[in-house]
């Protein structure tokens, strides 16, 4: 197997973490990316020691990640955009007026993307994006992407991650003529530290008797694995979501192109309205 350069977010723990270390031992060069600087040192410790450190709720800190990655790696073979949360009650705003969950699930890496794209169509790259089944449960309103209305803290995630399909599905459609392709996958109910965040929702879920039915991290990245070591096109069909090695089964707006698309336009006119957008 060629050993490819692949760059995880959102690896400080978890299926990223497990993803990382375990892609390390197969031979890759592994780029550990997360918030933590002691829980990111250490598993980059464990991969080869390279990491990068990035604040998904900072718009200027992923464009800072986008230009230590292209000063530092010529190419990308996988970029994996696995950085993702659920928060509280209250609906939150970042420092860049967005939605948290919204920016961190979902706009911050379509920014990160964006700013890689023509390293990733130089390199003939893949994007993966750690994705859910919530998704099934999400809605999508161009009117209303930010959740002014009705927020409700599951509501918000389960959108970003459908969110996180459309953009995968248009950024499959617009690059892999030219080289670059796009996935997303669901891990399962994974028990690492996602399930104790400060949602009550989730962290009574963590309580309760589902818990037990919740897979190890090891397990929940083993589809992120398959995708990265896989060859797109040829081992799995691109622009689609996977459960497990197979094409899952989404929510009916996922496979909407005028959504995909407008959701597209109206996220690169948020960022170029944002400090610091190019």
């Amino acid at each position: 197997m060629a050993s490819k350069t692949i760059v995880i977010t959102g690896a400080s723990a978890g299926i990223g973490a497990a993803a990382a270390r375990q892609l390390s031992d197969d031979g890759h060069r592994v780029v550990v990316v997360g918030r933590s600087p002691e829980k990111t040192a250490a598993v980059a410790e464990d991969t080869g020691g390279e990491y990068i450190l990035a604040d998904f709720a900072d718009l200027n800190s992923v464009r800072n990640l986008a230009s230590e990655i292209l000063q530092r790696y010529p190419r990308i073979d996988v970029l994996a955009n696995n950085a993702g949360a659920m928060f509280g009650m209250e609906r939150q705003m970042t420092g860049d007026g967005h939605e948290k969950t919204f920016q961190v699930n979902y706009l911050a890496p379509f920014l990160l993307t964006r700013l890689l794209t023509d390293r990733l169509l130089a390199s003939r790259g893949t994007v993966i994006s750690t994705s859910s089944s919530a998704n099934r449960f999400g809605h999508v309103d161009l009117e209303d992407l930010e959740q002014y209305r009705d927020y409700k803290p599951f509501r918000a995630y389960a959108t970003s991650k459908l969110e996180q399909i459309l953009f995968t599905g248009e950024f499959d459609r617009r690059y892999r003529s030219h080289g670059a392709t796009a996935t997303a996958f669901h891990p399962g109910l994974v028990g690492s530290a996602f399930l104790s965040t400060q949602s009550a929702f989730i962290r009574a879920l963590y309580r309760s008797p589902v818990r037990r039915l919740a897979r190890t991290p090891e397990k929940g990245a083993r589809t992120l694995v398959y995708l990265a070591e896989g060859t797109p096109g040829t081992d799995y069909p691109t622009g689609r979501y996977f459960q497990g090695r197979r094409v899952g089964r989404t929510n009916r707006q996922a496979a909407d192109g005028p959504l995909a698309l407008g959701l597209w336009n109206r996220s690169v006119k948020m960022l170029e309205g944002s400090p610091g957008s190019a």
